[in-house]
């Protein structure tokens, strides 16, 4: 594992925890797409299916379980426990626009033709467009709180990192996904703004606004 990857998965857990505890310690999910908590409790359920035929390693294992618990957890706390602060009006983007294309994508283009390669392959398509709906609700509402800048801004970092990691493994190693790097591209092509966004104003303790 190069510092690339592991750096990468930190910033991702971190901002799965900024996004967790903001929840339970606000006792509310304002301001926080459940729509884009779905895509992602979908997009680790069908990346880690692997947890049940094969092992890698220790931390490989207990990462995928984390991710796969704590997608679930934010899902529960914005659609049960906390249900009443979910701001449902302004999350309104339709994922079946992402989800049924991105499906039909997996079936066309992947490495190997086969359930769990298909699945694996939709998981990496569906997760560079999963955030969407929680972009396109800061847009509608106008501004977004700034811990919830702050857990946008470690996903992106996460998925910058991981382009780093696929350059070190293709000059190191000789591997090379194009799924997995155009993916990530196209991913961090989305957070460019929200980054410019991200140095110019909340750095600057100022509220973020998305333009509509």
């Amino acid at each position: 594992m190069n510092i690339f990857r592991l750096t990468g998965d930190l910033s991702h857990l971190a901002a799965i925890i900024i996004l967790l505890l903001k929840i339970w310690k606000s006792r509310s999910c304002a301001g926080i797409s459940g729509k884009s908590q779905i895509l992602f409790a979908l997009v680790f359920t069908t990346r880690y299916l692997d947890l049940l035929t094969s092992f890698i390693s220790l931390y490989n294992t207990c990462m995928k379980i984390i991710y796969v618990g704590c997608a679930y957890a934010t899902v529960y706390l914005i659609y049960g426990k906390f249900r009443a602060t979910y701001d449902g009006n302004h999350d309104t983007f339709r994922v079946e626009f992402l989800v049924v294309p991105v499906g039909g994508l997996a079936f066309l283009v992947n490495h190997d033709f086969s359930p769990l390669e298909i699945l694996w392959t939709f998981s990496i398509y569906l997760e560079s467009v999963a955030i969407l709906p929680q972009l396109f609700m800061i847009s509608k509402t106008g501004e977004a709180e700034t811990i919830t800048t702050h857990y946008l801004f470690c996903l992106g970092v996460y998925r910058a990192l991981y382009l780093f990691n696929w350059i070190w493994r293709f000059y190191s190693e000789g591997f090379f996904d194009m799924i997995a790097i155009v993916a990530g591209v196209v991913q961090t092509i989305l957070y460019c703004d929200f980054f410019y966004l991200y140095i110019t104003k909340v750095l600057k303790g100022k509220k973020l606004s998305l333009p509509a």
